[in-house]
């Protein structure tokens, strides 16, 4: 039950971020690789926000994620654009693939799905064994004082006319040892107001401090890593940036 992207959650979510919907990272993300020269890997594709796009725009990119259910909604959109690149299933720890990237990207805080240190750091190794020697990693993550406040929020999004689809979370515990939190998420499907399905996520985060986590890539071999706060790279992130993100190389040789 945690982190899984149910049924429901899916659902939300695509609705919620459809394909091309961007806080700042498409742009960002596209000007970064306008000079990569080779396959790019995007794990956690979800429904393809992202990655639909880019390849759209001509980049030569693969993905996976470790939601059969977000997928279908990425192979879908794939499909009814008759994009002939799919992401396939696999998660973190396990997946493979017989070629390297000349980059890894990973936006909108993906990497902090991983809540375990140990489990981030093998994380980061496999993304260090299938980049070029000269590639490059890029990601994203959310500020501590984002993700420790308090979470509890209702939504909802009406579809059909007569379906509603809802969405209650509520911030259940926050572990400053394992620096983590957990919320629990409660999507309803309704229709005509009465209740047709239900789903519970267990929705872990862990939150990393932007010297912890530039020490970790370079503990996994990256070099040159570069934190840029706001999509403006280059700039060191401040207090009340909304975003921060890392950039960091596999060495030539």
């Amino acid at each position: 039950m945690q982190n899984r992207y149910g049924k429901l959650a899916s659902w939300i979510y695509h609705l919620d971020k459809p394909i091309g919907h961007s806080f700042g990272d498409l742009e960002y993300y596209q000007q970064r690789l306008t000079d990569c020269e080779g396959p790019i890997l995007e794990p956690a594709v979800g429904n393809g926000r992202m990655f639909i796009p880019l390849l759209e725009m001509g980049f030569a990119i693969e993905g996976f994620d470790g939601s059969q259910d977000m997928l279908e909604y990425c192979q879908q959109e794939c499909r009814n654009r008759g994009l002939l690149n799919t992401p396939t299933l696999q998660t973190f720890e396990q997946f493979s693939y017989d070629q390297r990237f000349a980059a890894i990207i990973m936006p909108a805080g993906s990497f902090q799905l991983i809540t375990e240190t140990a489990s981030a750091m093998t994380v980061l190794r496999r993304f260090w064994d299938h980049l070029l020697p000269g590639g490059r990693l890029i990601m994203d993550i959310d500020p501590v004082e984002s993700i420790v406040a308090e979470a509890n929020a209702a939504r909802s999004w009406t579809v059909g006319g007569d379906s509603l689809l809802t969405l209650t979370s509520h911030r259940a515990d926050i572990d400053y040892v394992k620096q983590t939190t957990l919320s629990h998420l409660h999507y309803q499907h309704w229709q005509s107001g009465i209740l047709q399905s239900a789903e519970i996520d267990l929705f872990r985060l862990r939150w990393w401090g932007v010297d912890e986590l530039a020490f970790a890539m370079r503990e996994a071999g990256f070099v040159d890593v570069v934190v840029s706060g706001d999509y403006q790279h280059g700039r060191q992130p401040c207090k009340g940036d909304r975003i921060i993100s890392f950039e960091a190389g596999r060495p030539s040789r």
